[in-house]
C-alpha cells in the first residue's frame, strides 16, 4: 500500500513531529489504516475460481468494540498518562543529571508502555474502519477513539519537548554511563526534531486541532473513495473492482472501466480539489511555523534520508525516462500493432498471452516457496500469516481499495489488507506486503519506541520479497510467451514503483508551491497532472480526454505527502541488494536478516555497509535504474 493503484492505500499518515520520536501519535496515524466486523470464524464465501479467500481476526487486539479488554485498556491509558504528567513534567532535566539517570529511564519505559496500549487501541480502531468504511457504528467507533487517543496523548506532549531542552551534555553523560543508552537510536532521532519545535502551548494546539484539521478531511476523503459508484457493464462497482478492469484482457472492458473512472471522478473534482487545496494549506502553515524550508522537508526529516539523497534519486530517475518508460512503452505498443497506446492500455496484459485466474493456494505456495528458498525463517515467518489469520484478501462492499501491511503494536503482530482478483499482479502485491510483515514481525522485539522503520527502508523488505518472488518464476517458465508475459508485467511494476511514483512526487511538488501562490482550480490540478504524466509516461501513451482527473484516487497525496519517493527509494535499493545476492550469496541471507530485525536503530547508511552500497553515492541508483534497462533489452532480444 497499485504501486499506485495495486497498493495505494498504504498507510503512513503525516505527523508534525518525527513518527519515530512520537509513537502515540504515530498509532493515531495508523489508525487511518482501518477493517469490519466479523464473523467469528475467519474465512469469507468462496470466491469463483480463487477458492476460500480469509479474513483476519482482529480478537488478538481486542474481542469487539464493547468488549471489557477494550474498555480497560481505553480507563488505564487515560489514567496512565495523567499520572505520567504528573511524575515527570518539568522533571527531566533534573532526572538526566542524576548519576545513572534512573529516573529519566523509568519516564522513557513508562512512555513506551503507553505508547503500546493507546497504539493498539488506534490500530483496532483503524483496521475496522479498512475492512468497512461505510459501516455508520464502526464510522462512530473509529472517530471516538481517535479522539480518546489524542486526548489521552495531550498529557504526554511535553515529553518530547523537554526532552529536547536537556543540554546535549547531561543527555549524552546520561546514555553512556547507563541503561538509558539502550534508547540511545531514538533519543537522537527525538533531538533532530529539536530545531523545529515550538513552544508548548503551540505544540499542544497543532495536536489537538488536527482532529478537526488534517485528521478529519483524511477522514472525509476516504469515506468519499468509500462511498463511490462506477458504473461497468451495467453494474454500479466499487473502486477496487473498477481499477481491477484496467488490466483486463479484453479491450472494449478496460476502455468502458477509464470513462467509467474518469465520469464518476470528474463528477466528483470539487470535494477532491476542496480536500487538496486544504490539506496543501495546513501543510504549509505548520512548515511554515516549525521553520522548514521546502516543502519536502519535513518528510524527509521524517524518513531519516538526506535531501540530496532525495534530489539524487529524483534526478537520475528523470533523466532515465527515456530509456525506461518511454522505450518500454513504444515497445509495447508495438506489441498490439500501433505506434501508441491509449491510456486504459497502459497496464494490459499482453495480447495473444492465455490469462487464468491464480487460485489463493497457488499464490500462498508460490510465495512461501519462494520466501523458503532463499530463507527458512523467512517462510516461517510468513506462513504465519496464512496459519494464524492475520489476511484479510477478499473483495467487498466498503472496504478499502489497495493493499497494506499495518504493524499494529510490538505486543501483537502486524496484519496484511489485500483485494486479491486472481491476477498474477495481485501475487506479486502478497509478496509484497508479505515482505512488509515479516520486517515488522522481525523488528517488533526492538520495542514500540525503535521497531519503526523509516518509509524509505520500510520499502526495502516488501520489494526484496516480491524479487525473489518474481525470480522463482521466471527461473520456471520455459514457454517463450509465457516468459516475455513475465518480464513485460515485472518491468511495468518497475516502472510504477519507480517512473509513476517519482512523477507522482513531482506532481506533489508543483502542487504545494502553486499552493503557496493561492487556492489552485481543479482545472489547475488537472494540468499539473498532465504535465508530469505526459514527460514520464512519453510519447508512445496517449493521455486521452477524462484522464486528468486521475490525480483524485492516489490516497497517499492526501494521507502522506510526499511518502510516494519511498518506492523508487526501495525499488533501487533493492535492485542493487539484489545484485549484490546473485553475486556471491553465502551469508546473505543472515545479513539481510539481521538488516531487517534492526527496525529503526540504524540509518540507512549503516544498514547498507555490509552490503558494500552506498545510497548517497549518485551512481547508486544508477545502478538500480540498470536492472530495469536489463529487463527491457532482454524483451527486446525476445521479438
Amino acid at each position: 500500500m497499485s504501486k499506485a493503484a495495486k497498493r495505494a492505500s498504504r498507510r503512513a499518515r503525516p505527523t508534525a513531529m518525527s513518527e519515530k520520536a512520537k509513537p502515540a501519535a504515530k498509532l493515531i496515524a495508523k489508525a487511518g489504516t482501518k477493517p469490519g466486523r466479523r464473523p467469528a470464524k475467519p474465512v469469507s464465501k468462496p470466491a469463483v475460481k480463487l477458492g476460500t479467500l480469509p479474513l483476519w481476526n482482529l480478537n488478538d487486539l481486542y474481542p469487539g468494540i464493547d468488549s471489557p479488554e477494550l474498555k480497560r485498556d481505553l480507563e488505564k491509558a487515560d489514567a496512565d498518562c495523567v499520572a505520567f504528567e504528573k511524575d515527570f513534567k518539568g522533571q527531566l532535566a533534573e532526572l538526566a543529571a542524576a548519576p545513572g539517570a534512573p529516573g529519566l529511564l523509568d519516564a522513557v519505559k513508562r512512555y513506551e508502555a503507553i505508547g503500546d496500549v493507546l497504539g493498539r487501541i488506534g490500530s483496532y480502531s483503524g483496521l475496522l474502519h479498512a475492512g468497512n468504511s461505510t459501516d455508520a457504528a464502526i464510522t462512530k467507533f473509529y472517530g471516538d477513539m481517535s479522539e480518546r487517543i489524542t486526548q489521552a496523548y495531550s498529557h504526554l506532549l511535553f515529553f518530547d519537548l523537554e526532552l529536547n531542552r536537556i543540554d546535549d551534555a547531561v543527555l549524552d553523560a546520561a546514555m553512556n554511563n547507563g541503561p538509558l543508552g539502550h534508547y540511545r537510536p531514538w533519543i537522537e532521532d527525538v533531538r533532530k526534531e529539536k530545531p523545529y519545535q515550538l513552544e508548548d502551548r503551540i505544540e499542544q494546539l497543532f495536536h489537538e486541532k488536527s482532529l478537526t484539521g488534517y485528521s478529519a478531511w483524511n477522514r472525509q476523503y476516504d469515506d468519499t473513495i468509500a462511498a463511490l459508484k462506477f458504473q461497468i457493464g451495467g453494474k454500479p462497482l466499487g473502486i477496487e473492482q473498477a481499477l481491477n478492469f484496467m488490466q483486463d484482457a479484453d479491450g472494449k472492458k478496460r476502455k468502458e472501466a477509464a470513462n467509467a473512472l474518469a465520469k464518476t471522478f470528474k463528477e466528483n473534482l470539487r470535494p477532491f480539489t476542496l480536500i487538496t487545496n486544504t490539506l496543501a494549506k495546513d501543510k504549509e502553515i505548520s512548515d511554515r511555523w516549525r521553520g522548514f524550508k521546502d516543502v519536502a522537508d519535513a518528510r524527509h526529516l521524517s524518513n531519516r534520508v538526506e535531501p540530496e539523497v532525495v534530489e539524487a534519486l529524483v534526478e537520475a530517475v528523470r533523466a532515465a525516462y527515456p530509456k525506461l518508460s518511454h522505450r518500454y512503452y513504444a515497445l509495447k505498443a508495438k506489441w498490439f500493432g500501433k505506434k501508441s497506446l491509449p491510456y486504459w492500455d497502459r497496464n494490459a496484459p499482453l495480447p495473444k498471452v492465455e490469462q487464468r485466474a491464480i487460485p489463493w493456494s497457488d499464490a500462498r505456495s508460490t510465495v512461501l516457496d519462494a520466501y523458503g528458498k532463499f530463507s527458512p525463517k523467512m517462510a516461517e515467518v510468513a506462513d504465519g500469516f496464512f496459519t494464524k489469520n492475520w489476511i484479510d484478501a477478499g473483495v467487498r462492499p466498503g472496504k478499502q481499495p489497495g493493499a497494506f501491511a499495518h504493524p499494529t503494536v510490538p505486543s501483537a503482530h502486524p496484519y496484511v489488507l489485500l483485494n486479491y482478483q486472481g491476477k498474477p499482479r495481485d501475487v506479486m502485491t502478497l509478496a509484497h506486503e508479505l515482505g512488509h510483515g515479516v520486517h515488522q514481525v522481525l523488528a517488533a522485539p526492538n520495542g514500540p519506541l525503535m521497531a519503526p522503520t523509516p518509509l524509505t527502508l520500510a520499502e526495502t523488505a516488501s520489494v526484496f520479497g516480491e524479487m525473489l518472488t518474481f525470480k522463482k518464476l521466471l527461473a520456471q517458465t520455459t514457454d517463450k510467451k509465457q516468459r516475455k508475459a513475465m518480464l513485460a508485467a515485472k518491468v511495468e511494476d518497475m516502472i510504477n514503483t519507480v517512473v509513476r511514483q517519482i512523477a507522482f512526487y513531482s506532481f506533489e511538488r508543483k502542487v504545494h508551491l502553486e499552493r503557496r501562490n493561492g487556492e489552485l482550480t481543479s482545472d489547475k490540478l488537472c494540468e499539473l497532472w498532465m504535465s508530469v504524466q505526459s514527460e514520464s509516461l512519453g510519447p508512445a501513451i496517449e493521455l486521452k480526454e477524462g484522464y486528468e482527473t486521475f490525480w483524485t484516487y492516489i490516497p497517499h497525496f492526501i494521507h502522506s505527502p510526499f511518502y510516494v519517493y519511498a518506492y523508487a527509494f526501495g525499488d533501487c535499493l533493492v535492485n542493487s541488494l539484489y545484485a549484490v545476492y546473485e553475486k556471491s550469496n553465502e551469508g546473505f541471507a543472515e545479513r539481510y536478516l539481521a538488516m531487517l530485525s534492526a527496525g529503526g536503530t540504524k540509518h540507512h547508511s549503516e544498514l547498507l555497509k555490509p552490503f558494500g552500497l552506498d545510497a548517497t553515492d549518485p551512481k547508486f541508483w544508477d545502478g538500480g535504474l540498470s536492472v530495469i534497462a536489463g529487463l527491457i533489452t532482454e524483451l527486446e532480444g525476445l521479438e
